[in-house]
């Protein structure tokens, strides 16, 4: 735990008390903090007085009296409507701030010699396997190195702060809009693309959101930015204007004059010296298949070399990762079908750069839906057949009509053995291997309380096939439509 002393002897209100909630009151009570905790949960509430947290309901609450209010990310800060706990605190002129900030003024308050280095990681994709990337090719380069944030621990339960570490964190846009003070040595913002907008207003504001991640780098820092979007192409002209820092922009489309980039699966590095050095075969690397997993080593290459780490060590890193838990992750292989467990695609630009990965696929997607499918027309050839779950099933069952062929699962089990029984049919008639990719392009809590127990329903049913005849079991489809 990351004591935060700097509300010793002051009272703060700490509303939501999930995982980094709870973190975040421990932390405080440790830096002699008196904590007043809430959630408007009753399972919540129960559980913070079960490890000995004050409880206050804010409504019978004095916010004058307060000297920060600690806002869960997930309570709404500004849209669709602040929530009442906000409205109060920015009444009575309270900061409201959330536990990357308390992280952030913790390191301010810090001897010289304790203050760890900080590497922040953000975009609307990508930002989970980037942050587990950047923190194994330190750890494997014998850094004393730390992850957590918006993946793993939340910050404030990592290790006490001590010279010579380094704390990776990825940062949501959420916490983003929390934080004020972070100032990371190395900031990474990989790309930008819809998503979230109910919490941001618009595009403009999340990008607003994101951007915050640079916002307090001078001279000596690096920002990495991937510029194969528009809003991230923008923001790097506008930072590179200011120059106050290090810029190193990244690609995974298109060769750059300085930064780092992959074309047809080779990392380059134009570093500057009037020369382009190629420095790795990406394809090679077994746990980053795909284009964007190619934008989220040129990302990671680029940071961790800011961070004094040789070629040949980053390198050596990028061939052993061993890969991310539920993103673009061979789960199991049988009869001829390896089974891929995307469920981290909570959006339809996560399940493109998934899609664009494989010549072709069994498609499982669905859930509660943030979009349709629209966008991704131009990769319907690649697929040979769509299973559809969840509530999007239906919507999206109506776009795929007249391209691919497609059946109404339902559910994710029934998706999994209808895929499997088409796929084992094509790897035994071609003599390949088949993909099932389950890749939701949805959120995934009409039927899952998050996308990691999505993630592991998908491998248990992979895990049963292996104990089941489904040439007896399965009936015929239900609702397919052939193109």
């Amino acid at each position: 735990m990351i004591p935060v002393p700097v509300f010793a002897d002051q009272e703060v209100l700490v509303f939501g008390l999930a995982r980094s909630g709870l973190a975040a009151a421990r932390a405080l009570e440790a830096g002699r903090a008196r904590v007043l905790g809430w959630d408007e949960r009753d399972a919540a509430r129960a559980a913070a007085v079960g490890e000995g947290l004050t409880l206050t309901d804010p409504a019978s609450l004095d916010f004058r009296r307060l000297a920060a209010v600690v806002l869960s990310p997930g309570v709404p800060l500004t849209h669709p409507t602040p929530h009442p706990v906000v409205t109060l605190a920015r009444a009575a002129g309270v900061d409201v701030i959330g536990d990357i900030e308390l992280f952030a003024r913790a390191i301010a308050q810090a001897p010289e010699h304790k203050r760890p280095t900080v590497v922040a990681i953000t975009g609307t994709n990508g930002k989970s396997t980037t942050t587990a990337l950047v923190t194994h090719l330190l750890a494997e380069a014998g850094r004393d190195v730390h992850m957590g944030g918006n993946i793993g621990w939340g910050v404030l339960g990592l290790p006490p702060m001590h010279g010579g570490a380094v704390y990776v964190l990825e940062l949501s846009s959420y916490q983003l809009d929390l934080t004020s003070s972070l100032h990371p040595r190395a900031a990474i913002l990989l790309n930008l693309s819809p998503d979230h907008l109910d919490r941001h207003g618009d595009m403009a504001g999340y990008a607003a959101a994101k951007r915050r991640i640079l916002l307090n780098q001078g001279k000596g820092d690096t920002a990495v930015i991937g510029v194969d979007d528009d809003w991230g192409q923008r923001i790097c002209t506008e930072i590179t204007a200011a120059n106050r820092r290090t810029i190193y922009p990244i690609s995974a489309r298109k060769a750059l004059s300085r930064g780092a980039y992959v074309l047809e699966g080779r990392l380059y590095d134009a570093c500057g010296l009037d020369r382009v050095l190629e420095v790795a075969d990406l394809t090679a690397a077994r746990s980053l298949p795909g284009r964007h997993n190619w934008q989220n080593a040129a990302a990671a290459y680029a940071a961790v070399t800011a961070l004094g780490l040789t070629t040949e060590q980053a390198v050596t890193g990028l061939m052993s990762f061993p890969g991310l838990a539920h993103r673009m992750e061979t789960v199991g292989a049988l009869g001829g079908v390896r089974f891929v467990n995307d469920s981290k695609a909570t959006n339809i630009d996560a399940a493109r750069q998934a899609l664009a990965s494989y010549p072709r696929v069994f498609w499982i997607a669905g859930g509660r839906p943030k979009s349709g499918i629209e966008d991704l027309t131009d990769l319907f050839p690649t697929i040979a057949r769509a299973y559809l779950i969840g509530e999007a099933a239906v919507d999206f069952g109506a776009t795929l009509a007249g391209h691919t062929p497609y059946v109404l699962s339902g559910d994710l089990a029934r998706a999994v053995k209808e895929a499997f029984v088409d796929a084992r049919a094509e790897a035994a008639r071609t003599g390949g291997e088949a993909v099932v990719l389950f890749s939701p392009a949805c959120a995934s809590f009409d039927q899952f309380t998050d996308f990691e127990a999505r993630g592991e329903a998908f491998r248990v049913a992979v895990q049963a096939l292996a104990t089941e005849d489904l040439g007896a079991q399965m009936p015929p489809h239900r609702g397919e439509v052939r193109a």
